[in-house]
């Protein structure tokens, strides 16, 4: 997995368009710019609903929530588990979700399995004890925390006393639209030759209009061709409390006043492309608002950043956005204050377009189109940061714990992804993927396994037959033309290449040596050996290192029959000599390696240079592998002394860091299989410890505590992620545990039947001294 598939789907809760209030604007924009700027990454959205029938959302809107029902905020969780995202973006404002001081949306948050990033809309300085026990809960849940000024992040570190890098300062997004003159708008709306002075958003009476229109008999005495535009549908939920009572207020002073002809009011909620219009027709945008405390104001980020001259209040956000000459800030309700700060900038050209440049060039940064990237930035460090706390204790206890005995092998999984023609590579969840077919890799893998099945006992008429299916695969898949095996195979029984990986081949040759060499059937062993000694020339003509490593393990099981096979024992020669010279060149003090990267199914390197060296009685190779494989087990050791395999996310490049994440069961396996075979040859306790350190990482002795193998399917997941597990169980990882498990069994049953040799040798001998 790169950086960039660390954000595959993200999920964004709040509320949404077409309800009309600014948080699900934002929330709408946020998501659309997302998805344009990541179009690879799946957006959907939880809405919350205010009213019992809901909205007409769009098709991105998965799951909705009613606002006072607090079983609703459960199964959201539910459901966005099940969906695997992996971020919530959590949009928060005092007012949208249920229960007191909105502690609804805590129950949705205390079961959610991914990492969460709350932006906060407001944040109170003096909040009562139920916001502050609310928020600091929604704060214990979210994995990082987004604020749109630098006041907010005050405010979580002096307040609420979060760390300062938990939190991130993204400003409020903002559309791109070019720095034009305010004539080119103003005939749409009838106001050509006329200054235009304009406030947006939902009304209410703690916006202050009321202040601006009785600023304006002063301004029209000096300025008479100018008017006052009031755009946005009154608050709904003051409508429902009080009706239009405000605007008809405002309507009225506006006539006492004598400025009515000034004051132009548009009782609607418009679209992205009308608001540009009035925003381009504007002059001077003005922020009359009554809270100091307002944290975030979207309309102000809006027309700041669309080059309007703006005249506010000192709340929080307007203090920070306008300082530095970048707007003009007048006290709270003072008519008097507004009406010189309108006269001034419009009786001087001069300081007006300089205060719209910088307000135009500063806003450039605002740009939904680089507000969405410093999210996707947030989004993967919550990825990278987040830990399912619910398991640390038990991964620790794990990790401290003894060895646990070994499951049972199941077979169910591996039953469920075998047909008529092989095994399936894929599986979505534990369900069999048709559409990816087949793969020699996974096929050979499976004919091994079922050779350590026999070994086992578990030779069942069922395993006879799969394995039978494993061989005729392989046997289908060998292309005669061209000497090399074929590796991925459509599910219509169609081959993808005529010419497989070198990897591929040689697993091909790993499992038919295994069959030589272990197989007690004979049609088995006379096939097998007769399609390697077909196959294995083109090896010669390969390159991978692990293609020489699993030829090398194939040819080893065959020796363990027939050991005098000189064109074999030429191949070991050869490619363990090819093998061991790369060691040699790339190997040095601090690197104690093959490659300049340290990649995938790494072990199998180390462990094919231990068992040349069995074969042919060099013990150079010998060292060379114990040296590599415990430099190997080495740097896949984590702190609290638990197994951790190179990730596939970047693996470990010489000079670099080595990717944590995603943690394949292939390393496992292989590392458990080196160990156990290094354990076998020198005896030193050091290497069992490894395999059973490996082997758990399955079980659970992980970074996050969580056990891959699924013995309720008998499959295992695919990866252990940043956060959590990849709930898939296609054949590779399925394999990779059985192969481990049947290895660690065979493992045992030797040692047991040693001690048993050994018990009955002292037996014997303490009989004869009696005798």
């Amino acid at each position: 997995m790169s950086k960039s598939d660390l954000i595959r789907s993200v999920a964004f809760v709040g509320d949404y368009v077409p309800r009309r209030c600014g948080i699900a604007t934002f929330t709408h924009d946020l998501c659309q710019h997302y998805q344009q700027r990541y179009p690879d990454t799946e957006c959907l959205v939880v809405s919350v609903n205010d009213r019992e029938q809901g909205y007409a959302y769009p098709r991105e809107v998965r799951f909705e929530i009613s606002e006072q029902n607090i079983n609703d905020y459960r199964r959201a969780a539910d459901f966005l588990n099940i969906r695997n995202c992996d971020v919530v973006s959590l949009q928060h404002e005092y007012g949208i979700f249920g229960g007191k001081e909105g502690a609804h949306i805590v129950a949705l948050l205390r079961d959610l399995h991914m990492p969460v990033v709350t932006t906060l809309h407001t944040i109170l300085e003096e909040p009562n004890p139920e916001q502050r026990r609310v928020l600091m809960e929604i704060i214990s849940f979210s994995t990082r925390l987004v604020v749109m000024t630098e006041k907010g992040k005050e405010l979580l570190k002096k307040v609420y006393k979060v760390p300062e890098d938990f939190i991130d300062v993204i400003p409020h997004g903002i559309p791109e639209v070019p720095f034009i003159d305010p004539n080119f708008y103003k005939d749409k709306f009838g106001v050509e030759g006329n200054y235009v002075l304009l406030t947006f958003g939902l009304l209410s009476p703690n916006k202050g209009i009321e202040y601006v229109i009785k600023a304006l008999p002063s301004v029209i005495q000096k300025i008479p061709n100018l008017v006052y535009i009031i755009l946005g549908a009154t608050h709904p939920n003051l409508v429902k409390k009080e009706g239009e009572a405000y605007r008809l207020q405002l309507q009225q002073m506006a006539r006492d006043l004598g400025v009515e002809k000034h004051v132009v009011f548009y009782n609607a909620f418009v679209s992205p492309e009308e608001l540009n219009e009035f925003i381009g027709a504007a002059d001077i945008y003005i922020t009359p608002y009554l809270n100091k405390a307002q944290i975030t104001s979207g309309t102000l980020s809006y027309a700041f950043g669309c080059g309007k001259a703006v005249i506010s209040t000192p709340y929080w956000h307007a203090e920070e956005l306008l300082k530095d000459g970048r707007g003009m800030l007048v006290p709270f309700r003072d008519s008097e204050a507004i009406a010189d700060a309108i006269i001034d900038l419009l009786q001087d050209e001069k300081k007006l377009h300089a205060i719209r440049k910088q307000a135009f060039l500063e806003g450039r940064r605002m740009l939904w189109k680089n507000v969405v990237r410093d999210y996707h930035e947030s989004f993967m460090k919550a990825r990278l940061e987040h830990q399912p706390g619910i398991y640390k204790a038990f991964s620790q206890r794990l990790i401290d714990g003894p060895h646990s005995e070994l499951p049972e092998i199941r077979l169910d999984h591996l039953k469920r992804l075998t047909d008529s023609i092989g095994i399936f590579q894929h599986a979505k969840y534990s369900i069999p993927q048709y559409a990816e077919g087949y793969c020699t890799d996974d096929n050979s893998r499976a004919l091994l396994l079922t050779l350590f099945l026999e070994e086992l006992g578990i030779v069942g008429k069922e395993v006879q037959e799969m394995s039978m299916r494993y061989a005729a695969f392989l046997n289908y898949a060998f292309n005669p033309e061209t000497g090399c095996f074929r590796n991925f195979m459509s599910f219509d029984r169609k081959w993808i290449e005529e010419c497989g990986s070198e990897d591929s081949h040689g697993r091909a040759l790993w499992a038919l040596g295994a069959c030589v060499g272990r197989s007690s059937r004979r049609n088995l062993q006379m096939w097998a050996a007769s399609l390697m000694e077909t196959a294995l020339p083109k090896v010669l003509e390969f390159s991978s290192p692990r293609s020489w490593a699993f030829t090398l393990l194939g040819l080893y099981e065959y020796s363990s029959r027939l050991s005098h096979d000189r064109y074999v024992n030429q191949m070991i020669h050869t490619l363990s000599k090819r093998l061991y010279e790369l060691y040699e060149r790339n190997a040095r003090p601090d690197w104690q390696w093959f490659e300049n990267v340290v990649t995938y199914d790494n072990a199998k390197l180390p462990h094919a240079l231990i068992l040349s060296a069995q074969l042919i009685g060099d013990n150079r190779l010998l060292q060379a592998g114990l040296t590599s494989l415990r430099w190997l087990a080495e740097i896949q050791t984590a702190e609290a002394g638990h197994f951790r395999p190179i990730g596939s996310n970047g693996f470990y490049p010489r000079g670099g860091s080595r990717a944590l994440f995603d943690q394949q069961p292939l390393e496992a396996h292989s590392m458990t299989s080196a160990a156990l075979d290094a354990y076998r040859i020198t005896g030193d306790r050091f290497w069992y410890d490894e395999a059973r350190k490996a082997f758990e990482w399955f079980l659970g002795k992980n970074d996050l505590g969580l056990a891959l193998y699924d013995p309720l399917s008998g499959g295992c997941h695919d990866a252990l992620q940043i956060d959590r597990l990849n709930l898939n169980q296609g054949a590779e990882s399925t394999l990779a545990f059985l192969l481990s498990l049947a290895e660690m069994k065979l493992f045992e049953e030797a040692v047991l039947h040693k001690q048993k040799m050994e018990q009955n040798s002292r037996s014997r001998s303490q009989q004869v001294t009696v005798d």
